[in-house]
């Protein structure tokens, strides 16, 4: 069975060290038959900055955000695919405002039963695929941590390639093992 995997880059730049980490995974699944789509998340029109709490999700059946806008097919577009791919620069010790942007609205895809103590998600049994970089050698591992609690809270498999001391926009190239590695995870999760 072909595996489709959608995969959201939160960088601003085209031709960064997170695109080209992209293009190594897309290269590995591809090489295997997946079926993989990448949006970049920093040029989506949206019509608010994130989730807006507005609640409106947990009122209807479907796992959908109500907010029309370019945000809403790709989070549709989740709950159908077998792999989720984030992949996102380290800022400030966490994702990227425009992968954060997506993440929030993520809210859609649960629908929580507070009395019953039960949550449902379309998400369950999914990869989840974090590919991360960072300028130097600190800060992966507080990134890491909270894909890591969200896949398993979502009952999702989590997998990850943290590429520390990457150093400025498209210097990935030359770390030693990084695309070797990026092209094997695709692979992998294929």
């Amino acid at each position: 069975m072909l595996k489709k995997i959608l995969i959201l880059s939160g960088s601003p730049k085209k031709a960064g060290n997170t695109a080209q980490l992209v293009k190594w995974f897309r290269q590995g699944a591809k090489a295997k038959g997946a079926q993989v789509e990448v949006v970049n998340t920093a040029f989506l029109k949206y019509k608010s900055t994130g989730c807006t709490s507005c609640r409106q999700c947990q009122k209807i059946e479907k796992y959908e955000c109500v907010i029309n806008d370019e945000a809403k097919p790709v989070l549709a577009k989740m709950a159908f695919v077998d792999v989720i791919v984030m992949a996102t620069p380290l800022y400030f010790y966490s994702a990227s405002a425009q992968l954060k942007l997506i993440m929030d609205r993520m809210f859609s895809l649960y629908k929580w039963d507070n009395l019953a103590d039960t949550m449902a998600t379309p998400l369950s049994g999914k990869t989840f695929v974090l590919l991360a970089s960072a300028f130097e050698d600190i800060g992966l591992d507080t990134l890491e941590k909270s894909f890591a609690i969200t896949a398993d809270y979502s009952g999702m498999k989590f997998q990850s390639l943290l590429v520390p001391d990457a150093g400025e926009s498209g210097e990935i190239k030359k770390v030693k093992g990084a695309r070797k590695k990026a092209i094997e995870l695709g692979k992998k999760v294929a």
